[in-house]
C-alpha cells in the first residue's frame, strides 16, 4: 500500500482543535446486568487510543453510546464542547465511525458511496468530488472509483469505510474491531493507514483484539474487564506502573560470586534468580539510584557487559489484568 500523503504537501488535510473526547461516570444497563459500570476516561487531542478486552467487557456499548447511537443509563460524554445532552445531531458531525459490519451495497459503485454519504452531511457536489478522489488516494482504492461497492476486498471494503468517515472531516475517528476478518497482508495495510492519518493529526480511537497491533501503533490504551476501565494512559507508563520496571538483567563477564555476594548486601535489593553469566534482581528504586547501585558494582570491581529493565508485553499486561479471558 503507498504512504498516505501528508497535509504539507498535499490538498487534504484535518483540522486540529478541541478534538479530544471526555467520558464520565458513564455507565450502561440492560436490566439487571451493567454492561458499562461508572467508566470514565479523557482521551486527549491527536491520540490514537487503543481499547482492549475480552469479549463483553464494554467497548462496543461504550463506542456506540459515543457515537450516538446507544443511550447512556448516565454519565456524561463530551467532544470538545459539544456533549451528548446538547444534541446528538451535532455531536454526530464531530465523529466519524467504522463499524465492525461494512454493510450492503449492492448497486452502489465506490464513486456512488461516497456522494450519497457526503450528501447526508450536506456537502455540496464539488466538494464532495474534491475529497472523494483525495480521500479514495489517502486509503489507495483511486483505481477502483468506478468499481461496484459489492466487488471489492474486505480489506478494501475497509479502507473504503475509512475513507468515508473522513469525508466530513471530523475531529474524532473510531474504528470498532476494523482488522476483523482481515488477512495478514489486509491487516498491515489497515494498520499503515491508522498510522499515516494519525501522522496527519487526527484522534482516532480503535477497538481490537489484535494486541500485538495495537502496541505497535497506539500511543495509549485503556484496558476494560467486565464493563469497567481497569487500566487508561499511555502504553509504557501503565507497564510501568504495573511491574514497576523493578526486574533488571545484569550480565558479568567476571566471578559471579562476590556479584551475587554484593547484591544480596544491598538494602532492598531481591536477587530472583542467577544464571550463567546474569543475574536477575527486583529493585524498587529510581532510575538514579540504579545507576548508583551499577556504579558500585564497577567500583567493586565486578566487570559488567550489560544491564537492562526487563521488558513486558502488552499480552502479558492484558493477562494480568484481565485475567486472560478472550
Amino acid at each position: 500500500m503507498s504512504a498516505a500523503r501528508h497535509p504539507l504537501d498535499a490538498s487534504i488535510s484535518f483540522s486540529k482543535g478541541g478534538g479530544m473526547l471526555y467520558i464520565e461516570d458513564l455507565t450502561k444497563n440492560y436490566g439487571a446486568f451493567t454492561a458499562v459500570n461508572h467508566l470514565s476516561l479523557h482521551i486527549p487531542e491527536g491520540d490514537l487510543f487503543g481499547f482492549v478486552g475480552p469479549n463483553g467487557a464494554g467497548k462496543t456499548t461504550t463506542i456506540r453510546i459515543v457515537c450516538g447511537l446507544l443511550k447512556a443509563s448516565a454519565g456524561k460524554v463530551q467532544i470538545g464542547d459539544t456533549a451528548v445532552e446538547a444534541g446528538r445531531r451535532n455531536m454526530k458531525r464531530l465523529i466519524g465511525y467504522v463499524p465492525d459490519f461494512f454493510g450492503v451495497y449492492d448497486n452502489l459503485k465506490v464513486r456512488e458511496y461516497m456522494d450519497f454519504y457526503g450528501s447526508m452531511y450536506g456537502m455540496g457536489r464539488r466538494d464532495i468530488a474534491k475529497l472523494t478522489d483525495d480521500l479514495l488516494e489517502l486509503v489507495n482504492l483511486s483505481d477502483k472509483k468506478e468499481f461496484y461497492v459489492d466487488t471489492l476486498s474486505r480489506g478494501m471494503k475497509q479502507r473504503l469505510c475509512v475513507a468515508r468517515a473522513l469525508l466530513h472531516n471530523p475531529r474524532l475517528l473510531i474504528l470498532d474491531e476494523p482488522s476483523s476478518g482481515l488477512d495478514p497482508g489486509a491487516r498491515i495495510e489497515m494498520k499503515e493507514l491508522l498510522k499515516n492519518l494519525h501522522s496527519m493529526g487526527k484522534t482516532i480511537v480503535i477497538s481490537s483484539h489484535i494486541l500485538s497491533e495495537l502496541s505497535e501503533m497506539c500511543t495509549s490504551i485503556g484496558i476494560m474487564n467486565r464493563g469497567q476501565l481497569v487500566a487508561a494512559g499511555r502504553i509504557e507508563d501503565i507497564m510501568r506502573q504495573l511491574s514497576g520496571g523493578k526486574r533488571i538483567h545484569i550480565r558479568i563477564s567476571s566471578d559471579m560470586e562476590p556479584a551475587v555476594r554484593f547484591l544480596k548486601e544491598q538494602a532492598n535489593v531481591t536477587v530472583d534468580s542467577v544464571r550463567e553469566n546474569e543475574v536477575l534482581i527486583s529493585y524498587e528504586r529510581t532510575d538514579e539510584e540504579v545507576c548508583g547501585l551499577i556504579g558500585r558494582m564497577i567500583q567493586g570491581g565486578i566487570i559488567l557487559t550489560d544491564f537492562h529493565r526487563e521488558e513486558g508485553s502488552l499480552e502479558s499486561l492484558f493477562m494480568q489484568l484481565t485475567g486472560g479471558g478472550e
